[in-house]
């Protein structure tokens, strides 16, 4: 019989190992990948060209490091403070108006496999926040940062499910493809990638449908959040001024 060799697993050991020592998840996966090619006895020199070769095969990554530096330098020159000001010179401009035009464009770009078009780094954050922030400051005044953060919430959620319920039309897409072949792989026969893509239109339109209801109601919400954060801030500003003439009533 025959030995069962282990050494090929020492890497899961060293990915367990690391991210239980919350070291850094890349050298992580950079250690675990040396330690298996050195366990299955790879050359040193033929392992480096292999990370090589599958860090060139994977060449969406650097463009998606080189994404952040780029919105840090636009944000450091006032990006931020052009959209909330250009969005406050739009007369009709309302943070649900704006987030809806987004959800709209960015579901029906999803759907046509454009999903890198926009993103949570490069458009949501620096762009569409903002935007929206200022939407609500030119109707409200200064906005409280419970509402800041509400709309921020509300814009990043905008991006999420757009995005989620949006790709899956595109028949090109991993997961479509992923499903076309587990189900070829498990005796099912008869289903194409583009019938899974027409039957996610009609959760697409759903989500649409259901999120944009969402939208709609959401000025209320703001508005609501805006007088009970007012409130709140009356209240503390009440119990500050009697604590202040209680204690000058004592001395």
């Amino acid at each position: 019989m025959n030995e069962i060799n282990f050494l090929p697993l020492s890497g899961i050991a060293v990915i367990v190992l690391g991210f239980a020592m919350r070291f850094n998840p890349l050298l992580v996966v950079t250690a675990a990948g040396l330690v298996t090619g050195f366990a299955v006895g790879i050359d040193f020199i033929a392992l480096i060209a292999t990370f090589g070769e599958k860090f060139m095969n994977s060449r969406q990554l650097a463009s998606f490091l080189l994404i952040l530096p780029v919105i840090a330098i636009l944000e450091r020159y006032g990006l931020q403070q052009r959209a909330k000001t250009w969005v406050a010179s739009i007369k009709g401009a309302t943070t649900s108006r704006i987030l809806s035009i987004y959800f709209v464009v960015r579901e029906c770009a999803a759907a046509l496999g454009l999903i890198n078009l926009a993103g949570q780094a490069q458009t949501v954050r620096p762009l569409l926040a903002p935007m929206a922030v200022g939407a609500a400051a030119n109707q409200y005044g200064d906005l409280p940062q419970a509402v800041k953060d509400m709309i921020g919430a509300h814009a990043a959620a905008c991006d999420n499910i757009a995005v989620f319920f949006g790709e899956d039309i595109f028949i090109a897409f991993g997961a479509v493809l992923l499903m076309d072949a587990f189900l070829k792989e498990n005796g099912i026969a008869g289903i194409e990638p583009l019938h899974i893509g027409l039957w996610a239109i009609p959760t697409a339109i759903a989500a649409l449908v259901v999120h944009l209801f969402r939208l709609a109601r959401f000025e209320a919400k703001i508005r609501t959040e805006i007088a009970r954060c007012q409130q709140q801030t009356k209240q503390a500003s009440a119990t500050d001024d009697s604590t202040t003439m209680f204690k000058e009533g004592s001395l």
